[in-house]
């Protein structure tokens, strides 16, 4: 899977379910703080990651995701190692 187009998947996802807006979505933008991402939302995070792109999340995975960008890292890195 290209990185365009998991940075879009993800994008959509986020505007879509999280009702975050699109203009928030910079890669330096933090996960918790400029995102507002919480708890309960990372359960939802980790069900939809596993429904789009097809990989189990361990919760520890996201113990080193702070920003954007990091979270497109993982999903990245983790897609094209299946």
């Amino acid at each position: 899977m290209e990185n365009k187009e998991v940075i879009s998947k993800v994008n959509d996802f986020l505007i879509d379910e999280f009702e975050i807006e699109e203009d928030q979505l910079i890669p330096t933008a933090s996960l918790k703080e400029t995102l507002e991402i919480d708890s309960l939302d990372y359960v939802d995070l980790v069900v939809i990651i596993e429904r789009n792109f097809g990989f189990k999340v361990k919760g520890e995975d996201f113990a080193t995701i702070k920003s954007l960008q990091d979270f497109y890292d993982y999903i990245i890195s983790r897609a094209n190692s299946n």
